[in-house]
């Protein structure tokens, strides 16, 4: 495997000197993404996540976060309740195979890939590098080429050290490892996967986290192939799904969408119901702007995901900078979840939770004219009567797994 130099080294105890560097340089696009950022920023650690505190924080790990994993992989949990049956489990397992075989291939050196490490490439680097005249055009066909590969959306922004992780995990002891990335990495191609909504309608549920699994098995192969490509253009690519950084910033920032009081990113062409991948690169290419739709004003009136949020880990309040623990990056204002309430109500169910993703408003079908009238007017200033149509015309009611599965029948 190759070994990385490091381009721009993730930022630990940031400096006064580093602080107005990222100002100078970010500070608009950071207002016109809707980003603040304060001086307490601090980038993250990866060894704060939620999904890797349950291996070394005593705090965190339990039978039932243990059992979580295990399920995935080595030993199912079913049970009668509709959506944990064997069928559920095994379907939902089925999903994730293609991702699993990607992110088992570096676990003897400690690289998770795809989740604790980037994904390594058999491709190296073309000798002769492609003559790019105009970087809008190819960037408008790159962004077709990844659509061709099978992503639903594509932007770009400029490379922005402060989502990095400040380190990287080993999997082999739960210890910190240097995240680092080529030289001249310049930009960040940033791919949007659209999930089933079928499934997500079935939150929560067993059968639900096969629409999880799913697109982190088609991206994977989907920015294993974009990278490639640009690899044999002669320019660095380093495919990315959940490690090397955050990506919801770099969402936002590329256009895609808004950051919603439910911690994703809603988009206008599917609201939440999305995962987000992303490619390093040293391309020339010319970055998106981001895109204020209204979706922020709309989520400053609805509380529907926190108010039916099982364990209570989403915020009814307006956005603030007070992390609820270390699983939250410090120094931004935004919409926090207390990840560890969350992550507790995933073990117990030995599956994830989207209810926060199925009840949104803004998860519609907008093939239809009534769904692109009710976006018309949540993001508008008559956004309350669009929260009166959705209170009197609820949005995501819970299919029931069983009637999934019975559906597979008709079609």
């Amino acid at each position: 495997m190759t070994s990385w130099p490091s381009n721009q080294p993730p930022v630990r105890n940031v400096s006064d000197e580093q602080r107005r560097n990222w100002k100078a340089r970010f500070q608009d696009s950071d207002r016109a993404a809707g980003i603040e950022v304060t001086e307490d920023f601090e980038p993250f650690n990866q060894m704060n996540d939620m999904f890797t505190r349950a291996f070394w924080d005593e705090t965190v790990r339990t039978k039932d976060t243990d059992a979580f994993f295990s399920s995935y992989r080595m030993k199912t949990a079913p049970r009668r309740g509709d959506g944990f049956t064997l069928k559920d489990f095994a379907l939902r397992n089925a999903a994730w195979a293609v991702s699993d075989m990607v992110s088992a291939r570096g676990e003897g050196e400690g690289k998770r890939e795809g989740f604790q490490a980037a994904i390594e490439l058999l491709t190296p680097v073309a000798d002769e590098q492609l003559e790019i005249e105009d970087s809008a055009n190819f960037t408008q066909e790159l962004k077709e080429i990844a659509k061709l590969f099978g992503a639903d959306l594509a932007g770009v922004t400029e490379h922005d050290e402060r989502w990095l992780y400040s380190a990287r995990v080993d999997t082999r002891d739960f210890s910190e490892s240097p995240n680092e990335l080529p030289e001249d990495i310049t930009h960040v191609i940033v791919l949007g996967h659209s999930m089933d909504r079928e499934l997500v309608d079935t939150y929560p549920s067993a059968l639900a986290g096969a629409s999880t699994g799913l697109e982190y098995s088609h991206e994977a192969a989907i920015v294993i192939q974009l990278a490639s490509y640009i690899r044999n253009l002669g320019y660095e690519a380093v495919p990315s799904m959940n490690d090397t950084g955050l990506v919801i910033p770099l969402a936002v920032k590329a256009g895609l969408g808004e950051y919603g009081r439910n911690q994703m990113v809603i988009t206008p062409e599917f609201g939440p119901r999305l995962r987000f991948s992303k490619i390093f690169t040293s391309l020339p290419l010319t970055p998106d702007q981001p895109k204020r739709h209204g979706v922020t004003e709309y989520c400053n009136i609805c509380t529907k995901c926190a108010d039916q949020c099982p364990p209570k880990a989403l915020p009814f309040g307006a956005p603030d900078t007070t992390p609820p623990n270390q699983s939250t990056i410090s120094g931004v204002r935004k919409w926090s979840a207390d990840c560890e309430k969350c992550f507790s109500y995933w073990a117990k169910l030995k599956s994830d939770c989207a209810i926060c993703m199925r009840v949104c408003p803004f998860n519609r079908d907008f093939s239809s004219w009534t769904a692109r009238i009710w976006r018309a007017l949540a993001t508008s200033r008559y956004r309350k009567l669009a929260l009166w149509w959705e209170t009197r015309f609820p949005n995501g009611v819970r299919l029931r797994p069983k009637d999934w599965w019975a559906s597979l029948a008709q079609r």
